[in-house]
């Protein structure tokens, strides 16, 4: 572990973690905690965690962003306290919660609900960000499916308030930058000790369009969209089929459903 993205998330973790992967590091990023790490992480929101395992889970990572990992930056740090922290705040936090809403709604759209009724993949996958959102927010997040969810918006301030704070307070001085992403790679790579990129500093998710963009790119998201579409499919084409049988022979459809004729004699209509 060569660097901790000790920013709370919305504030530039995705763009941290394009800029760590063009230095050439192994950077994991949320998605990848999931793929590589989920039941380790499950197990530490439910039992904790040891030193050995933070040291375990990343001796061969370089870098970290977003949560969990940012939330759990100073254990990490404790596994390996050569590992340099960067830091970053939005400018205010009425700014930061601004975006931090909108990317809320932004993965709260019908298709993605459907994706995660439907999908069994999805439903593992909610439920290990349901337990990362507990542990990191402090709240539980509901999500029907029909409506949209309700997100307390005084508990999601006070846990980027506190973490800022934490940060601020515990991070070791000497090993700890506070990055402004206007002032391109020169500084990042003098801190790292790493040479400056060809390339121009990424800036990654401003739009919000994260989930989007997964649903495209990634191959365990797309294999919930296909998991989405073939239940789905399955389902209507079974509904098609019942409706087909029923109306060609109302009485056989009866009997497969184990519903006798007779007992629908003796119902009384209103």
């Amino acid at each position: 572990m060569k660097v901790i993205y000790a920013g709370f998330s919305k504030t530039g973790t995705k763009t941290m973690a394009d800029a760590f992967r063009a230095l050439g590091l192994t950077c994991y990023d949320s998605l990848e905690y999931y793929v590589y790490q989920g039941e380790d992480w499950m197990k530490i929101y439910k039992e904790g965690g040891t030193t050995e395992d933070f040291r375990r889970m990343f001796e061969n990572v370089d870098a970290v962003t977003d949560a969990p990992g940012c939330f759990f930056w100073e254990e990490i740090h404790k596994a390996f306290p050569e590992a340099k922290i960067v830091f970053s705040m939005r400018a205010s936090e009425d700014e930061w919660w601004r975006s931090m809403k909108k990317q809320i709604v932004s993965n709260d759209t019908l298709l993605v609900r459907l994706i995660t009724f439907f999908s069994p993949t999805s439903r593992r996958m909610e439920n290990y960000f349901y337990h990362t959102i507990g542990a990191v927010f402090h709240f539980k997040f509901d999500k029907p499916l029909f409506r949209p969810s309700v997100c307390n918006e005084t508990i999601i301030r006070k846990a980027y308030r506190r973490h800022n704070a934490y940060v601020l307070k515990h991070a070791p001085k000497d090993k700890l930058m506070m990055i402004d992403f206007k002032e391109g790679w020169e500084p990042l790579c003098e801190f790292l000790d790493l040479p400056v990129p060809s390339i121009p500093f990424p800036h990654k998710n401003k739009n919000a369009n994260l989930i989007e963009d997964m649903i495209e790119t990634n191959a365990s998201m797309k294999r919930m969209k296909v998991e989405m579409v073939v239940i789905t499919g399955s389902l209507f084409g079974l509904f098609l089929y019942g409706s087909y049988k029923l109306i060609r022979n109302p009485h056989r459809a009866l009997d497969l459903l184990k519903l006798p004729i007779s007992s629908l004699k003796n119902l009384k209509w209103s």
